[in-house]
């Protein structure tokens, strides 16, 4: 099956449909979050490398990097933050822009292979990116929207994926370095974002055989009690064919949600990540060790901030 590998410069993450789910930490994001915002556009990443250790601390395997604020030099801080992250931590990373200027700037400064997020189906904008895929030896999250916009039609938003891991493969970026992005709506604004979401999984699984992700707190975005349906919503997503998102690891129903679907699904190894999870005395850092090691046989898009 499909493997995704991305890397720092002294570890390996795994995305594969075989293997534990990949939780990819939300929080180095100032999207929503006007304290951490005005920090960062002041020259301030100390909140940057708190939310950085905080997450791997609770069992994130990959943090997702983003300096998109208004009137600043995206670019400069979205290096800057690489860099700092990268000193205190060695989890891969997902370098997070709408700009390409800024996806270059991460890339440069960058050590090892990162996740770049992320490229849509719009022509232009596929052209600038993936050349930049391309020269880096990254992989790209593929967002399934293009000139249109979003369809609520899942076979929609299949074929704008489709036509973009094909036009990766123009450039000679293979399908195993595509990470595509389903596309999660509010389930309180449409009642049937969910059952789309799930059909589209299957079909990117079993027909163009790539790995996917999300912003998964986008599902619950205005509604009362949100981690219980973030976490249900991802379990449901795992039983269905995801194989990574972007989330926190901060909410423990959330988290907990996720892991008991590893064991479920068969991709943790004799319950040992969850075990190690759970038991007197365990920590997340002792789980994401545990559920590290693939499953042996017989044994913008945009993310809506809510926190």
């Amino acid at each position: 099956m499909t493997d995704t590998i991305i890397s720092s410069a002294t570890k390996e993450v795994v995305i594969g449909f075989d293997r534990p789910f990949v939780m990819i930490g939300e929080r180095i994001n100032p999207t929503g979050r006007k304290l951490l915002a005005a920090e960062m556009k002041e020259g301030n990443f100390d909140r940057v490398i708190a939310d950085a250790l905080a997450q791997v601390e609770a069992g994130a395997q990959m943090l997702d990097v983003n300096a998109g604020i208004p009137l600043a030099d995206e670019p400069a801080l979205l290096a800057k933050a690489i860099e700092l992250v990268q000193s205190v931590t060695d989890v891969p990373l997902s370098i997070d822009s709408s700009i390409v200027e800024a996806l270059e700037a991460g890339c440069a400064v960058y050590q090892g292979k990162p996740l770049i997020n992320s490229v849509t189906g719009e022509d232009e904008q596929m052209e600038r990116v993936l050349p930049l895929v391309k020269k880096y030896g990254a992989a790209v999250v593929a967002i399934s929207n293009d000139e249109t916009g979003i369809s609520e039609d899942p076979d929609v938003r299949f074929e704008v994926a489709r036509k973009i891991v094909n036009r990766a493969a123009d450039h000679g970026i293979p399908s195993s370095d595509v990470v595509v992005d389903p596309l999660v709506m509010p389930i309180g604004a449409v009642g049937q974002a969910g059952q789309q979401v799930f059909r589209l999984l299957r079909r990117l699984q079993t027909e163009l055989k790539v790995n996917t992700t999300c912003g998964a707190s986008n599902v619950s975005f205005g509604l009362p009690n949100r981690n219980v349906i973030t976490g249900t919503f991802l379990a449901m997503a795992i039983a269905n064919g995801m194989t990574s998102a972007i989330m926190s690891p901060l909410h423990p129903e959330v988290k907990a949600a996720v892991k008991a679907a590893d064991v479920l699904a068969g991709h943790d190894q004799d319950c040992g990540a969850w075990i190690a999870e759970n038991r007197e005395g365990g920590s997340a850092a002792d789980g994401a060790a545990a559920g590290g090691a693939p499953r042996r046989r017989g044994g913008r898009r945009a993310r809506v901030e809510g926190a």
